[in-house]
């Protein structure tokens, strides 16, 4: 007899075995250095210069950098009422109560059932008058109360494995939330530079239009001295309303851009105001470090890692199912027909015993389902070297921009002073009756193109940069992520980690 005890205690001793593979990051390469921005491009990029260690990562609210309250303010606005955000955050709150769910099996579950029950049985009783018999009946109450308790031991790692899971899944949802608060953040900074950019080109319309009336004035006056024709004057008023038109069609994306913002920090489109400010922002130097710290500072690829480990652990869980299911289960508690005498020794009731279950054949499903989860795992592995590489390719992308955007708007704002001197010379040429008209309006309209194409190469400009940022991964590390016993913790975090 005394075996059995023996055996039940050398299999709770086994608790310490768990089955599965073992989780370890998989190697991404990862190449010495950024080849778009040499120290030596930095030295001929507009603005920029080589950061020092200390500046080598962005930190924090990284918006700052750009030094424009009106932006600080949006910013602060999308952190608290983005409903992508908020959404995201709910999703994380739910992937962490599953954590501490996965927990609970850890631990026996105790259940009771008390219950009252009337009993009514019927005995035969003799009369002595005519020998004969007529059954009676008697009730009596029946006052139950048991306790039920049963427990399962984490034998060959089940439970840990499902913990290790969901801890990780929980971790990768920690780590979206912290991807899409930077995705908004990115956007509203984007936006807000085409907002500002739409301002500058109203501005340059704006300032067009008038010398354009200028232009026309001119035209008339010369039409009436009988030194031009009619033909110039119907030139001028054509260009003229022309170059009105374009302007008044500026407020559709100005609105448009106005309303995206709306949306991003979490307001009725109806009640929200941007004041108008021509673009004037410089780009700044950001810091870009090396791109092994890109690993650390990217929330998605720090989400890919973790849905891996994730599915590393399931794999654990589906190798489990070939080993057999040890169940403690126990009942006690108290009956009687009296709640008076419960506490007697005839009341009291208890009994206690394992419980083995093995699956003996099930025509290869263990061997399919831990089949499938490797190949999840393999699909996670994809998925994480595939966000690694993208990640490479948006870091490059934006600074090769940065580099280039910073010389060609070198070489296009001397396009523009070109173009101003040539219609100096058009305009004097035309006064004096040496050229027609029309070579007045051409000189117009090259220097109207031209500035044109300033205001929207410091517009790239500004928006590759938001976009460097948002590619370097903003101001987060992994970490910020939390951690196991965060996640476990009885008070809920009121914000995402």
């Amino acid at each position: 007899m005394r075996s059995k005890p023996a055996a039940i205690l050398l299999l709770i001793l086994m608790c310490g075995c768990t089955v599965g593979p073992k989780y370890h990051v998989p190697s991404t390469p990862a190449p010495p250095a950024y080849k778009e921005m040499t120290p030596e491009d930095l030295k001929q990029t507009e603005g920029w210069k080589e950061a020092q260690p200390q500046d080598s990562v962005l930190h924090g609210k990284w918006w700052e950098i750009f030094g424009d309250p009106e932006l600080n303010a949006l910013e602060e606005q999308v952190n608290i009422s983005n409903q992508n955000i908020a959404a995201s955050f709910a999703s994380f709150l739910q992937a962490r109560a599953l954590v501490r769910e996965a927990r609970s099996q850890y631990f026996p579950t105790v259940t009771t059932n008390p219950s009252i029950t009337t009993n009514r049985t019927f005995s035969a009783s003799s009369s002595s008058s005519s020998n004969s018999s007529s059954p009676s009946a008697v009730e009596y109450p029946e006052y139950s109360l048991p306790f039920d308790a049963s427990w399962t031991p984490d034998l060959f790692g089940r439970v840990r494995n499902t913990v290790r899971s969901n801890v990780a899944s929980a971790q990768a949802s920690a780590a979206d939330v912290e991807n899409t608060r930077l995705t908004a953040q990115a956007e509203v900074a984007v936006d807000y530079y085409e907002l500002r950019t739409q301002d500058a080109l109203k501005q340059l319309l704006d300032s067009t239009v008038v010398a354009y009336q200028q232009s026309l004035q001119l035209t008339q006056a010369l039409y009436e001295t009988g030194i031009d024709t009619d033909e110039a004057v119907a030139q001028a008023e054509t260009q003229l309303e022309s170059t009105e038109a374009q302007d008044t069609n500026l407020g559709i994306l100005r609105a448009q851009y106005e309303h995206a913002i709306a949306l991003l920090v979490g307001q009725p489109a109806s009640t929200f105001s941007i004041p108008v400010a021509p673009l004037k922002a410089n780009p700044p130097a950001i810091p870009f470090g090396v791109p092994s710290q890109l690993l650390e500072r990217r929330p998605d690829i720090a989400a890919n890692e973790r849905l891996m480990a994730q599915a590393n652990a399931q794999i654990g869980i589906a190798k489990v199912a070939y080993f057999p299911t040890v169940t403690l289960s126990g009942t006690a508690g108290f009956e009687s027909v009296a709640i008076a005498s419960w506490f007697t020794w005839p009341a009291r009731f208890w009994s206690a015993g394992p419980s083995l279950a093995e699956t003996l054949f099930d025509a290869g499903l263990r061997r399919a389902t831990v089949q499938q989860y490797q190949a999840a795992f393999d699909q996670t592995v994809a998925n994480y070297r595939q966000a690694v590489l993208t990640a490479f390719q948006q870091v490059e992308d934006n600074l090769a921009a940065l580099r280039i955007l910073s010389k060609e708007i070198q070489q296009q704002d001397a396009a523009v002073k070109s173009a101003e001197r040539n219609l100096r010379v058009a305009t004097d040429r035309y006064k004096l009756g040496l050229d027609p008209y029309l070579n007045v309006i051409t000189a117009q309209t090259a220097l109207l193109s031209n500035q044109q194409t300033a205001v929207n190469l410091r517009m790239q400009q500004m928006t590759s940069s938001v976009q460097l940022i948002e590619a370097l991964g903003g101001g987060w590390d992994t970490k910020q992520i939390p951690s196991q016993q965060q996640l476990i913790s009885k008070n809920p975090p009121t914000s995402a980690p």
